[in-house]
């Protein structure tokens, strides 16, 4: 991997990262009286993270392939166990390790075939 996609698959891990606090405000916002401040609050958060997203999910796929790019998303697994842990104190069971254990397999495995291809076609 050349630095220039590093760089870029960096980037989107962080991307995705900001993303994940939408389903934070989401579950926030759900939690809260309809339309009441704190309600308009979370969901307020959520739109503008959702538009701050699409334009770096644009930017993104401009370098990377669009494939390897939501091949990377499922890192949203994880980053959902973590806040629910963290933010809103659930529990992590041995099933919800093994599931994040297979997805970040899967990643690594489609990313890592992705890259002999690429070498492949030079």
């Amino acid at each position: 991997m050349e630095k220039k996609d590093l760089k870029t698959f960096i980037i989107l891990h962080i991307m995705l990262l900001i993303y994940s606090f939408t389903g934070v405000c989401s579950k926030k916002a759900a939690g809260e009286e309809f339309l009441s401040f704190r309600f308009c609050l979370f969901y307020g958060i959520m739109i503008l993270i959702m538009v701050i997203y699409a334009i770096a999910w644009q930017q993104i796929i401009k370098r990377m392939p669009l494939i390897t790019a939501y091949a990377n998303k499922a890192v949203m697994v994880i980053w959902g166990l973590v806040w629910g842990m963290i933010i809103f104190g659930e529990e992590i069971s041995l099933g919800k390790v093994i599931g994040v254990l297979l997805v970040l397999i899967g990643m690594v495995l489609f990313s890592l075939s992705d890259e002999k291809e690429d070498s492949r076609e030079v």
